[in-house]
């Protein structure tokens, strides 16, 4: 294969703000293969960029495609993008290689800053499918109130996250699961991240207790290198004067010895891509926003395409882990 485009980006950065614990530095590969799309219609492929954030930082990145390519970004969230357009009549198939090196730090969370808790609104409002202040939720808000130690909203959110951990059960069975959707954590009481972190998003809304959405992948901290199968997502939730509080219901239901780590840390396993639902990412998205995006966005003739494209991701460790920063 031939790529007829390389685009090599050195970004050189200051020290991770970690309080504590490893940084590690690693590769991460992002590949996307599309052989039978449509060759009469123009063709837009949107794949996402990772981060660059307190605890993580991208120090080198290489784009290689098949077809001229661009960066931009969403406009609510500040969510990164690589643009790559095929013109219609063009039979290439689409090739898409992004690699990264990334260090990447235990996070403990974010403190506030000035102007920070004005602009809130995004993080207290619903959802297409996570809903805030619905009926659906009144039973289990009841268990919290009667569970949580006070009212203030520290407790409020540790009780939240105390529920969800002890309620809802991660696996992946049948079909309706790892869509972010509340209704289906409510009623099923399983599902994978996404239905974790919909639901305690949905409870700690209705509490008016900010919360976030936030989506990667997860980067095994016990090999050195191998393939990934897939995303994983996670919460931050924020209290004036305090900050923003990570937390992940999902690792904490999969692995319960973790559970208080995983109040207040999000260990250095992961890579952040993007931010948010209902993301806007072009003309056609603005009528159907993408419910989250991780994996390629397509767009067939300026109509959003149902079928998945071809990924693969990968790692490998590039240093030795250091010391927190």
């Amino acid at each position: 294969m031939r790529l007829i485009m390389t685009l090599v980006v050195a970004l050189f950065c200051g020290h991770l703000q970690a309080s504590g614990g490893d940084v590690r530095e690693f590769e991460f590969v992002y590949s996307v293969e599309a052989d039978n799309l449509p060759t009469d219609q123009p063709v837009d492929v949107f794949i996402p960029l990772p981060m660059e954030l307190p605890d993580q930082s991208v120090l080198a990145e290489s784009i290689q495609s098949s077809h001229p390519g661009k960066k931009g970004a969403e406009a609510e969230h500040g969510n990164r993008y690589y643009h790559l357009h095929r013109a219609a009549g063009d039979q290439r198939p689409i090739r898409a290689r992004l690699n990264w090196r990334v260090a990447r730090a235990v996070d403990h969370g974010d403190a506030p800053v000035d102007g920070q808790d004005a602009a809130m609104q995004q993080y207290l409002a619903a959802n297409r499918l996570v809903p805030v202040g619905h009926e659906v939720l009144e039973p289990i808000l009841a268990e919290i109130h009667a569970q949580r130690k006070d009212d203030s909203q520290q407790a409020t959110a540790r009780a939240i996250y105390d529920w969800v951990v002890d309620n809802v059960e991660y696996k992946k069975v049948g079909s309706g699961w790892g869509n972010g959707d509340t209704f289906w954590a409510c009623n099923e009481r399983y599902g994978n991240c996404t239905d974790f972190h919909a639901l305690f998003i949905s409870l700690a809304r209705s509490e008016g207790i900010p919360a976030r959405f936030e989506i990667g992948f997860p980067v095994p901290a016990d090999r050195a290198s191998g393939n990934i199968g897939g995303y994983h997502c996670w919460v931050k939730f924020y209290v004036p004067g305090q900050g923003w509080v990570p937390i992940d219901a999902s690792e904490a239901a999969k692995h319960p010895e973790q559970r208080e780590l995983l109040y207040g840390t999000h260990p250095a396993d992961r890579i952040h891509f993007t931010t948010g639902r209902d993301l806007v990412l072009s003309e056609a998205s603005r009528k159907e926003p993408l419910n989250y995006f991780i994996y390629p966005y397509v767009e067939v003739g300026g109509k959003p395409l149902r079928d998945k494209v071809s990924t693969h991701f990968s790692f490998s460790e590039s240093g030795e882990k250091t010391a927190g920063l």
